[in-house]
């Protein structure tokens, strides 16, 4: 049986996805508190209630976008360090980036910002948990640079979608899904089958990693 979102919760989703989707599309920067409330249709003193400024805003998109690397990264933590371990650590990563493509945009869109932001720096520390995983034990600095290779590979899926770094331009990747009918499906078709080829490759690379303490 699910769970019903109370009002607060359901309300603070809402101010995080728009505020998401402004920072993606004008820039962290540029956005204000102001343009957030307005889009969502309420009072500035409303959006005060859940976030007094644009830094907590940060923080519960990032708390909340990277929910499956935390789970990945306290089911990894239990485990010794196995091949299958970090095969199964770059598939669950892949998983839960394909779900929050969003996140990984607003990071590209807004890096010099993120950069020494509070958020920023708590997501690398995640990416950098992650690796750690990957790579385990012994590593050596190849390893740990393949381990690194291997996660951003998804990323950087993500960021030839984005840009069309291909003989066919693509749209960009935050709109993929987002428009209804044949276009719609065909960008989240393209998403799919990109994350599923990056997978592959990120696997190829893991798969080089071979730890001599493990």
């Amino acid at each position: 049986m699910g769970t019903t979102q109370s009002p607060r919760s359901d309300t603070r989703e809402r101010i995080i996805n728009v505020a998401l989707e402004l920072f993606s599309e004008q820039g962290y920067e540029q956005t204000s508190l102001r343009e957030i409330a307005d889009r969502l249709g309420v009072t500035k003193a409303a959006l005060y209630y859940h976030f007094k400024t644009k830094d907590d805003i940060v923080h519960g998109i990032v708390d909340t976008m990277s929910a499956p690397i935390d789970e990945a990264i306290a089911w990894g933590e239990q485990k010794p360090w196995s091949p299958e371990l970090r095969d199964e650590l770059v598939r669950r990563f892949a998983a839960g980036m394909s779900e929050r493509a969003p996140l990984l945009r607003f990071f590209h869109e807004n890096q010099p910002a993120m950069r020494d932001s509070p958020a920023g720096l708590e997501f690398k520390e995640r990416m950098i948990a992650m690796i750690r995983l990957v790579h385990g034990p012994g590593a050596t600095f190849e390893d740990r640079l393949r381990a690194t290779m291997s996660l951003f590979t998804i990323n950087s899926a993500m960021f030839l979608l984005k840009h069309g770094a291909s003989e066919t331009p693509a749209e960009p990747l935050a709109e993929a899904g987002e428009v209804g009918g044949a276009c719609g499906e065909a960008k989240a078709e393209a998403l799919t089958e990109s994350l599923s080829a990056a997978l592959t490759v990120a696997l190829e690379i893991a798969a080089l990693i071979e730890p001599k303490d493990a």
